[in-house]
């Protein structure tokens, strides 16, 4: 009897040791680093990339020219939905660990890569563009007192700055290469974080503000100043206040064209945003190759403003940024024809930052408009007062105001009667016996030219030369210009 055996035969599949990870979809990939984004955005022209990779091409000046369609990077907007569906795909495809955002410092690298081998676009070295093409090296000469100004009533550092300690800077290139990426981005929070960094960094490394205000960042920080976004302006201004600190950038920051968007913010922009303006005035206007410039953009308008009814931050800044401003002839000129005077002298009157505006009087008192026009708003009485009343904040003040009588004691016949008037003589030598050496000094100057024998003098009537027409009529013309 046969018998019939069946043969079974198994085949055992062996899975193979080594998972080869699945591919991600194309549209998962970033064109510039051929890798699978982790922060995808869009940009202007339609086209998704890493977001770092999109900066880096913006810090080099570079558009890709593989792709097909022009690649415009003025505007990046996060892709949340493709952000989304890549993690969804990773989890699914145990696609392990999920990926993370490249840093920018490798973007630049890869960047830099692209640039090589594009026949079309120059090399351009990392070095190169981390840091200035052309370092300008100022020496700032800060006039920060006159002959008739005590030097105890000044500063060179704005009220919205407060000293701090100095550090060494951890990855200089790195660190700033990043802020310069976000200053350009088009995303409001990038520009955001960018300037909060770079306001922090200045702030308290003072390496830092030397070797980071370069031409190419005062370019980005310009456009921020005038942002519509609070967070922005007010940032953007406060760093631009730390950069000011170092005597170096100020002529940089100035030829840079940021002081007309300053002056925009001092006008009309956020309160904060307005206090810091007011600051960086007062700084950038203490080296003399910028007094001049300062007053020509316009700058002057607007610090009076600011005196009159800003903040008192706003308020101490502006009015030591006037007086520097004034210490140079065609300032002095402006602010006359501006009705400053009148200003100056009211605030004096109600005891309004008395120190600070007598500062700005003294310079006014040493040119001929600004006698005139103390003179005629009646400032030998009104400082007389002040002087008889004897309530100075400081011995600074008291000096200063024995220090614009000298300069206004040069406008001749007119100061003598209108001094003699006031009773000025008595004043001076209670001064001149009492005050200490500089007030003495002054006092004994003022005595002097009152003092002082005239060939006219004898026939003067001082009771008509004070109530003349002619001579207020004269003033006049001489400030404002006739007709």
């Amino acid at each position: 009897m046969g018998s019939s055996k069946h043969r079974w035969k198994f085949t055992l599949l062996r899975s193979p040791t080594n998972h080869r990870k699945p591919s991600p979809p194309p549209e998962f990939i970033c064109p510039i680093s051929g890798e699978l984004m982790a922060d995808p955005v869009i940009v202007s022209s339609g086209q998704t990339f890493e977001r770092n990779c999109v900066l880096a091409c913006i810090s080099l000046s570079f558009k890709p020219t593989t792709l097909l369609a022009t690649v415009d990077f003025t505007t990046i907007i996060p892709n949340l939905a493709l952000k989304s569906a890549i993690v969804n795909w990773c989890r699914t495809n145990s696609f392990l660990p999920i990926p993370q955002p490249i840093d920018i410092r490798s973007a630049l690298k890869v960047v830099q890569t692209l640039m090589k081998d594009s026949p079309n676009f120059p090399l351009i070295r990392l070095s190169s563009c981390l840091s200035s093409a052309s370092e300008e090296s100022v020496v700032a000469a800060a006039a920060d007192s006159c002959s008739t100004t005590p030097l105890p009533l000044l500063t060179t550092r704005p009220f919205c700055y407060s000293s701090s300690s100095s550090s060494e800077i951890d990855n200089p290139v790195e660190e700033d290469e990043e802020i310069f990426c976000k200053l350009r981005s088009g995303l409001t929070s990038n520009q955001e974080e960018a300037v909060v960094s770079l306001r922090k960094i200045t702030r308290t490394k003072q390496d830092a503000r030397i070797h980071l205000c370069t031409p190419r960042l005062l370019s980005a920080l310009r456009h921020l100043v005038v942002s519509k976004y609070s967070s922005v302006q007010v940032n953007s201004v406060a760093a631009l206040v730390n950069l000011s600190l170092e005597n170096a950038n100020k002529v940089k920051i100035v030829r840079s064209g940021i002081v007309p968007p300053l002056i925009d913010v001092l006008r009309g922009g956020f309160p904060e945003a307005q206090d810091h303006a007011a600051g960086a005035l007062f700084s950038l206007a203490l080296d003399d190759q910028n007094k001049t410039a300062i007053g020509v953009l316009g700058a002057l308008p607007p610090l009076l403003h600011s005196l009159r009814s800003g903040s008192d931050r706003s308020r101490h800044d502006s009015a030591l940024a006037l007086y520097h401003l004034s210490l140079v002839q065609s300032n002095r000129s402006k602010l006359v024809k501006l009705g400053s005077v009148q200003l100056f002298l009211n605030m004096i009157k109600s005891g309004q930052m008395t120190g600070r505006v007598m500062l700005v009087l003294c310079n006014l008192a040493t040119s001929i408009e600004g006698r005139a026009a103390m003179l005629d708003g009646g400032a030998v009485e009104c400082l007389l007062g002040l002087l008889s009343q004897a309530e100075f904040d400081s011995e600074s003040t008291r000096e200063c105001c024995l220090g614009a009588l000298y300069g206004l004691s040069q406008g001749g016949l007119r100061f003598k009667g209108l001094a003699k008037e006031a009773g000025a003589e008595e004043l001076l030598m209670k001064e001149e016996e009492t005050g200490n050496d500089r007030c003495k000094e002054k006092a004994k100057l003022i005595l002097e030219v009152m003092r002082q024998k005239y060939e006219e003098e004898e026939t003067v009537d001082w009771e008509a030369l004070l109530n003349s027409d002619e001579v207020t009529r004269s003033r006049y013309e001489l400030v404002y210009g006739k007709g």
